[in-house]
């Protein structure tokens, strides 16, 4: 069964009737252009077909009830007051709150949720359900989804509501997504280009199995110290910083800060050389990239941990795999690998084995395909 038939099976047996509207809310997996979406920088993410699914139909009290065939514990709240109350309906009601405050005059609903996103992967869950809840408030509310304005919403339910200083990428590829496509995304006017994958290639998403928490990491910081660079360069953000700029400077920064801001820098050239690579199609120089942005989350931006590490080796050192690297936020999460599409299976199997053998723990390992973003989905 798959997860269409799943909520909507489920929504019929708790409320006695078919959903009136599903929705279907990818997740991500960013190929290059880490944190640097905070940094006003270029991202080049892609939607996934794992995603959030929501079963639905409008209520006239005023109120928010939302199941989670994944949690165990359901949100219930009233429109007219929203609280805090810890959990993954911080997400919902961080997303009520915001189209609130915004002069939105919303609607309540009731519905079920599914989803195959892996919590804390560093694949967007978070994003996902943000954008999943705030096309199913326009849809009860009668107002069109507009993908970048819904984006903004989610940043900013993270943001100011949940506590995490996160970008806008995640929001904007769950929102946005096209099928069979990247998206190049320019953080700092949300202009995008969709970028076709290199013939012949797959992507593997390796999840090592270790989790992150953005509002318990060191995610925070690092946005911190970003900051602390761009003000000593009287720039509003590091996306403004030349590679030339910088080396001539660099040394004047202490440290951590100045390796931080050669991440973003470096990281915002390997990204729009990425684009140009995969126009080209060129997909040994696109995975020598991904091998490099590793390198520099590692080494200069510090937020890998071992077993990151240890995946992303085992996949380079794998014939037929062109590049690997961490992907999402760091501190856990998954690895994202650009193969051969003719041995993705043997790759995955190998990298599954030898990083088992490393580690002791069992990985997920599983090709992704680009999808669409959000959408109303007629079954």
């Amino acid at each position: 069964m798959n997860l269409q038939q799943r909520v909507i099976e489920a929504f019929e047996q708790q409320f006695g009737e078919r959903p009136s509207t599903i929705i279907r809310a990818p997740g991500r997996v960013n190929l290059i252009g880490e944190h640097t979406d905070y940094n006003d920088g270029f991202v080049l993410p892609m939607a996934i077909d794992r995603a959030v699914w929501l079963a639905l139909r409008p209520r006239g009290d005023g109120r928010i009830h939302a199941t989670s065939l994944e949690q165990t514990e359901p949100v219930d709240f009233a429109l007219a007051d929203i609280q805090h109350s810890g959990g993954w309906g911080e997400y919902v009601k961080g997303m009520a709150k915001m189209l609130l405050d915004s002069g939105h005059d919303l609607a309540g609903w009731e519905s079920i949720l599914t989803s195959d996103v892996p919590v804390g992967s560093g694949l967007s869950s978070s994003a996902a359900l943000e954008m999943a809840v705030g096309c199913a408030f326009a849809v009860v509310s009668g107002f069109p989804f507009d993908g970048n304005q819904m984006a903004r919403f989610g940043q900013r339910t993270e943001n100011e509501w949940v506590g995490a200083n996160t970008g806008i990428m995640d929001q904007m590829i769950s929102a946005n997504g096209q099928a069979g496509y990247a998206l190049l995304i320019d953080c700092r006017d949300l202009a995008t280009q969709p970028i076709p994958l290199p013939s012949g290639t797959a992507v593997l998403i390796m999840d090592t199995m270790t989790r992150h928490s953005h509002t318990e990491s060191g995610y925070n910081e690092r946005r911190q110290q970003c900051e602390a660079a761009a003000a000593y360069f009287e720039v509003s953000a590091l996306r403004y910083v030349s590679i030339t700029e910088f080396l001539a400077h660099e040394t004047e920064l202490e440290l951590p800060i100045r390796k931080r801001a050669r991440h973003v820098v470096t990281e915002n050239l390997r990204t729009l050389n990425a684009v140009k690579a995969m126009r080209n199609n060129d997909a040994p120089l696109l995975g020598q990239l991904m091998n490099e942005s590793h390198a520099s989350l590692r080494d200069d931006f510090e937020v890998t941990n071992d077993e990151l590490d240890i995946m992303a080796r085992t996949a380079q050192a794998q014939p037929g795999c062109y590049g690997a690297r961490m992907t999402g936020g760091g501190f856990g999460g998954c690895a994202v690998a650009l193969v051969q599409a003719d041995l993705m299976h043997d790759v995955a199997a190998a990298v599954a084995t030898q990083y088992e053998a490393a580690t002791g723990l069992k990985p997920q390992i599983f090709s992704t395909s680009a999808a669409a973003g959000t959408a109303v989905i007629q079954d």
